[in-house]
């Protein structure tokens, strides 16, 4: 893959050297920069995939943990809570990785990250062709994977599955599978 520069900036730019407080995730979204407080949930979900996701891309591809990706709009700035990079992608002048180098995005929501992640970024992933989107609702006990995305800022293919049941990520030639029997389930 080569290097690209985007023709937008990005809005990541916003943020400048701001010290921003820990325990937060900082994301922007429609112009807006948005803190939200993580979770616990959230924390044991991505301490158990993780390890699993890297292992299996073995250097075929890079696994980050929110990390700033660069959208092409100044509008949006998303670090996904794990994004799978391509073999062969480069950074851009930047540094940072552009959304076309993503092959799956994975976001563990909350209450108060619900609406963002199932409406925004769901809309701006598929807009963008990022392959595979996975949704992990913790309150719920599912993964829902989404593939196909359309430039109509929809996925055209949808599979849920349980806590307990193994996630499967279909890539460019590849299959990572992610044990969820170690995710914590909601209680009631």
């Amino acid at each position: 893959m080569t290097t690209t520069e985007m023709d937008v900036r990005s809005a990541w730019d916003a943020l400048g050297d701001a010290n921003l407080p820990g325990g937060y995730r900082v994301e922007i979204t429609d112009g807006k920069i948005i803190m939200t407080p993580q979770g616990e949930s959230r924390s044991d979900i991505l301490v158990e995939s993780a390890p699993q996701i890297k292992k299996q891309l073995a250097g075929h591809g890079k696994l980050l943990m929110d990390v700033m990706i660069d959208f092409p709009s100044s509008l949006y700035g998303y670090a996904p809570d794990l994004a799978i990079i391509a073999p062969g992608s480069e950074r851009n002048g930047r540094g940072r990785f552009e959304w076309h180098t993503l092959e799956a995005a994975i976001e563990v929501i909350s209450k108060s990250t619900r609406d963002n992640d199932f409406a925004k970024k769901f809309r701006m992933y598929a807009e963008c062709a990022i392959p595979v989107y996975v949704i992990i609702d913790p309150s719920d006990d599912t993964c829902t994977i989404h593939s196909r995305p359309t430039r109509r800022g929809t996925y055209d293919e949808q599979e849920q599955i349980a806590f307990g049941e193994d996630l499967i990520l279909a890539l460019e030639g590849r299959e990572i599978v992610v044990k969820t029997d170690g995710f914590p389930r909601s209680e009631g």
